[in-house]
């Protein structure tokens, strides 16, 4: 397994240099990937990471998925509803995960808070964008899905914290037990 501080420097070199033509895309995409084990180091060493970044140049954006799900969930309309159900039947998960899963997917308010964050740096000079904590997004979806959607708007160079296991040059297991999915269209570091 290699280690978290080697990964971190290889995915510095590989943004210094930009991605190869021999990727399927030519976005600047970057998967640090990690295992999932291993989150609360990567929550710990975040602020190294930007400095580092910020060091060799970059004016460092982050997103959080976490904040995000939550501010996403708190302005809900039927947020109301959900606490009331709630009250009645603590423990029904399955429809919990699924009011959440819909009110993320449905009107595609993560989706869309990306692509504002995304929006906002477009033509600036070295900006990048950090996104963590993407296991926020179990059960409800994965960040494959997400990325697949935003092809075309990576204008700067975007980093994922990803807990997860490298099966591939393309192909990850989010968290380490999701299938495999070999649609991501990014460079991956780690793993």
């Amino acid at each position: 397994m290699s280690s978290l501080k080697a990964d971190f420097e290889e995915l510095r070199e590989r943004i210094r240099h930009g991605r190869e033509l021999g990727h399927a895309s030519f976005e600047p995409i970057y998967y640090l990937v990690f295992d999932p084990a291993q989150i609360i180091d990567i929550k710990r060493q975040t602020p190294a990471l930007i400095a580092k970044l910020r060091n060799d140049g970059w004016d460092v954006s982050t997103f959080s998925i976490a904040e995000h799900i939550e501010q996403v969930l708190s302005a809900d309309p039927r947020r109301a509803l959900w606490l009331a159900a709630e009250k009645r039947d603590p423990l029904a998960w399955g429809k919990t995960n699924e009011s959440i899963s819909n009110a993320l997917t449905s009107s595609g308010a993560l989706l869309k808070r990306l692509e504002e964050a995304l929006a906002a740096l477009e033509g600036k000079a070295n900006h990048l964008l950090l996104v963590t904590d993407l296991e926020a997004l179990h059960p409800y979806m994965r960040i494959g899905a997400i990325e697949g959607q935003l092809q075309g708007k990576f204008s700067v160079p975007t980093v994922f914290l990803y807990p997860g296991v490298r099966t591939g040059k393309t192909r990850l297991k989010f968290l380490g037990f999701y299938p495999e999915d070999g649609n991501y269209r990014s460079v991956h570091v780690g793993g």
